[in-house]
C-alpha cells in the first residue's frame, strides 16, 4: 500500500480505478463458482482469526472502531481499483513478491501487478453484486497516468463527488509483500460516520486504524480501501496459477459481495439467489457496461 509522493501529485495514497460498469471497460462474466481442489471457497471464513486461508494474514494493527450507522436499502455503492491512475509514477501500487523477488515477468506490463488484480477482483465485484441485487457499479479513469490530482478522472476526485452524493465508495487493492506490508483489512472513509457496510467488510477481511498513516488521502476524500491481503505467497500463486486464477478472484469477490450484503441489507441472512446475466454488446463474451459521463468541469482537490 505505497504512499502517494505528496510534493508531486498532493496525495497520501494512490486510490485507483478501472472499468466501472459505470464507466469505460467491460466486466468480466462471473459463472458459478469453481472450487479446485484445495482452494477456499468464500464460505470458510473465520470470524476472528489472524490467518485467513484464503487472503492470508490479517492486519494487525489495533483497529478498534466500530461501524453502526445504518444505511439505506438502495444505497449506491461505486467500486475502484487501487493505483489505476498512477503508473509509472510516484504511488503505482506494489509488484508483488513474483516479480520483485523471483523475477517472474508482470501480468501486464502497461501495470504493476496490483492494479491488474485490482482491476480483476473489482469487476467481478460489480458483475456477482449486480446479480445479486446490489446498486452497484465501478468506475475506470480511462488513463493509466493522471498527473494532477484534481483532474475530475481521477479515483480521488469520483470518490469526492459520488461520497456527497451518499454513494458508498470502495477502492480495491492488494497490500504489499512481506516486510513491508501489513495483511487484509479494511480502512474506512474519514468524511462521514462509520456505518454497517464498514463494519461487514471488516469482519470478513480485519479492520486498520481509522487513522492509517495520520489519515490517508483516499479516506479523506470519502473512499473506504480495501486492503485484500499481501500480495505474496499462496494468494499471489493461486491468482498467477491459470487453473485456479479465476475460481480465486470469484472467491474473493463473493466475499466482498456478501459483506456488503449483509452491511447494507443486515436483516437478510443470505443475499438473494443470483439471476442469469443477461448478456450486451457486439461480443457476447464480453458486454459492454453502462457507463457515467465524465464531468465537465474540473474539481479542486
Amino acid at each position: 500500500m505505497p504512499l502517494r509522493n505528496r510534493l508531486s501529485r498532493q496525495r497520501a495514497l494512490c486510490t485507483g480505478a478501472a472499468a466501472l460498469t459505470i464507466l469505460t471497460a467491460g466486466l468480466t462474466t462471473a459463472a458459478g463458482l469453481i472450487t479446485p481442489a484445495g482452494l477456499i471457497t468464500a464460505a470458510a471464513v473465520p470470524s476472528q482469526a489472524e490467518t485467513d486461508p484464503l487472503t492470508g494474514p490479517r492486519t494487525r494493527l489495533a483497529g478498534v472502531w466500530v461501524g453502526t450507522e445504518e444505511v439505506p436499502k438502495d444505497l449506491q455503492i461505486l467500486v475502484l481499483a487501487g493505483h489505476a491512475d498512477s503508473q509509472r509514477m510516484a504511488g503505482s501500487g506494489t509488484s508483488g513478491a513474483a516479480v520483485d523477488l523471483q523475477g517472474a515477468a508482470p501480468m501486464d506490463h502497461r501495470m504493476r501487478d496490483e492494479l491488474f488484480w485490482n482491476q480483476k477482483i473489482r469487476d467481478a465485484v460489480v458483475n456477482q453484486g449486480q446479480r445479486r441485487g446490489l446498486k452497484i457499479r465501478g468506475y475506470d479513469p480511462g488513463q493509466l497516468s493522471i498527473a494532477r490530482a484534481s483532474d475530475p478522472r481521477t479515483n480521488w476526485s469520483v470518490a469526492r463527488r459520488q461520497s456527497a452524493l451518499g454513494d458508498y465508495v470502495l477502492e480495491i487493492h492488494f497490500d504489499a509483500y512481506r516486510p513491508h506490508g501489513y495483511g487484509s483489512g479494511v480502512i474506512p472513509a474519514l468524511n462521514r460516520k462509520l456505518n454497517r457496510v464498514d463494519e461487514s467488510l471488516a469482519n470478513a477481511f480485519g479492520r486498520f486504524p481509522r487513522l492509517f498513516r495520520g489519515g490517508l488521502g483516499g479516506p479523506r476524500r470519502g473512499l473506504s480501501i480495501l486492503e485484500i491481503g499481501m500480495l505474496e505467497g499462496t494468494l499471489e500463486a493461486r491468482l498467477r496459477d491459470p487453473s485456479t486464477r479465476e475460481a480465486t478472484i470469484e472467491a474473493i469477490a463473493e466475499r466482498i459481495v456478501k459483506a456488503l450484503w449483509r452491511g447494507v441489507r443486515p436483516e437478510r441472512a443470505k443475499p438473494p439467489k443470483p439471476q442469469p446475466m443477461i448478456k450486451s454488446g457486439p461480443d457476447p463474451e464480453s458486454p459492454k457496461p453502462r457507463t457515467l459521463p465524465h464531468p465537465a468541469t474540473a474539481e479542486q482537490d
